[in-house]
């Protein structure tokens, strides 16, 4: 069975921005292991599984609609990581990483909806 997913991008990118996020996770706090853990690991894993799930649809509305939730699950992550740094979870370095390869993703879902919106 062809998974038309993998051959996107911004698939591979968000699964590795997902991966990058359980790794920083995982030396916060074991208080947190319900709480900010579990939502920012939940909100990364959100991303790539969104755009997976529309890919797969092969209704190109659908796709739009998928991207959006990913979309979404990515500004619910970089909120959630601005509070990790205001808790001293994690370092600003840390933090700038995590960002750059957000925005990457950002950008590549923005160019994504571009194109499947020009074929409505």
């Amino acid at each position: 069975m062809q998974r038309g997913h993998k051959s996107l991008d911004v698939w591979k990118e968000s699964v590795e921005l997902s991966v990058c996020i359980y790794r920083l996770t995982a030396s916060f706090p074991k208080t947190e292991d319900y709480g900010l853990t579990s939502q920012m690991r939940r909100a990364g894993v959100s991303v790539a599984s969104n755009i997976a799930e529309g890919a797969g649809r092969g209704a190109t509305k659908e796709f739009i609609q998928f991207l959006k939730i990913a979309n979404g699950s990515l500004t619910e992550l970089d909120t959630q990581l601005e509070i990790a740094l205001k808790l001293n979870y994690i370092s600003a370095s840390e933090k700038d990483k995590i960002d750059a390869i957000m925005e990457s993703v950002a950008a590549k879902l923005a160019g994504l909806l571009r194109n499947l919106r020009s074929r409505l």
